[in-house]
């Protein structure tokens, strides 16, 4: 049987080349702590994350390493920055298309605060117009996913930020999707903080993200946590000064250590090269799948503002079973049911069926989407 990995906007399989042994190589031959001794291999392990601070901001154009902070996955950084930053009698917008790791933190805040979600199209786009209706006096902040993590559509986050960065109020964005796959520019965005993660396009291990945020949103922020730092022990209160203020505790070193190869991996390779390839092998998957019957594409049916996710709904079939299928008998890796956005879902019209999400990576190949579609009709066919 092949073995086709096909769940990459979940988890990127296979990571970067060099990962595992320079998470390994730190295991085995560096294995110290960060800001706690004043020995070569604590100045070693000191290095490498203040390079991988340096090649986050070489890949967002983001000029403050000190202003990288790591956390375990995006989801923390959102928590971080959503609870940190709003207040009781705030006001946040977000889109329709929002993951839970989005929604839940806000909702965990109960009456607290308001939102209001601006309604995307049943292809994932956000109207700009009602984005700019849905502002009021009290919105302090603007929280969005650059791309669905449903169909792959890819929000107009330029326009946002710049209508944020006219009116004042604060601009957080969720690269979950886009981080390793789009040219991501902090500044042109006019973004405030932006959430990351290693694991998905930025092809590094799990249990390793991060955040950036600009100096005008600092301040203005509690902490998430609170301890140890390495960092003015002669006081019991949190230094307020960065990267310390939002990383107490022992980082994740090891997962920094493979973060690192996995950026110098992809700045390499050039994300123009890994967005064409991945978008090559898209179009495929796109045509070869008009040609089959009882299969709606869920979002755009086209390669203009996407990435390279693409969900599908079997109308005829039961989702789960034609996931499970493809798993048992054939070898390949999807991700079945809602995905954590049941609110993205619900604008493409998919809830509570939801769908068969196919996540392709650089790393697939022509002869494997070949080999997917042709599984797939074997299936419906039978």
């Amino acid at each position: 049987m092949n073995y086709v990995y096909l769940d990459n906007g979940a988890t990127s399989f296979p990571k970067a080349p060099g990962v595992a042994q320079s998470m390994s190589d730190y295991i085995l031959n560096v294995g110290t702590n960060v800001n706690r001794g004043a020995y070569s291999a604590s100045y070693e392990a000191e290095n490498t994350l203040y390079e991988t601070r340096e090649l986050i901001c070489q890949l967002f154009n983001f000029n403050k390493p000190e202003n990288v902070i790591f956390t375990k996955n995006v989801t923390e950084s959102l928590n971080v920055l959503i609870k940190g930053l709003l207040k009781g009698g705030d006001h946040v917008v977000v889109s329709s298309m929002e993951h839970n790791a989005v929604m839940r933190p806000l909702n965990a805040l109960g009456e607290n605060i308001e939102y209001t979600k601006v309604k995307c199209s049943n292809l994932g786009e956000l109207d700009i117009k009602d984005f700019e209706n849905s502002l009021k006096p009290n919105t302090k902040a603007v929280v969005m996913t650059h791309a669905s993590n449903v169909c792959g559509t890819i929000l107009d986050l330029e326009n946002v930020g710049k209508i944020c960065k006219e009116k004042g109020i604060y601009f957080i964005i969720d690269s979950a999707q886009t981080a390793g796959f789009l040219d991501i520019d902090f500044n042109k965005l006019s973004a405030d903080a932006l959430g990351f993660t290693g694991h998905k396009s930025l092809l590094g291990p799990q249990g390793i993200g991060g955040f950036v945020i600009n100096d005008s949103i600092v301040d203005e922020m509690n902490t998430f946590i609170e301890g140890g730092t390495g960092s003015l022990s002669d006081t019991e209160v949190q230094p307020d000064y960065m990267p310390d203020k939002f990383e107490a505790g022992t980082l994740n070193i090891p997962g920094i250590y493979g973060l690192n190869t996995s950026l110098k991996y992809i700045l390499k390779e050039g994300l123009v090269s890994i967005r064409e390839k991945e978008l090559k092998l898209l179009d495929k998957f796109i045509q070869d799948i008009y040609n089959i019957k009882n299969i709606e594409i869920i979002g755009k049916k086209t390669l203009d503002k996407r990435t390279g996710i693409l969900s599908l709904d079997f109308t005829n079939n039961d989702n789960g079973i034609i996931s499970h299928e493809l798993s048992k008998n054939f070898g390949i890796m999807t991700r079945c049911g809602m995905h954590c956005a049941p609110s993205a879902h619900k604008t493409l019209g998919t809830f509570p069926r939801g769908t068969v999400r196919f996540g392709i990576s650089h790393f697939n190949t022509l002869e494997e989407i070949e080999y997917t579609v042709n599984s797939i009709n074997t299936i419906i066919n039978k």
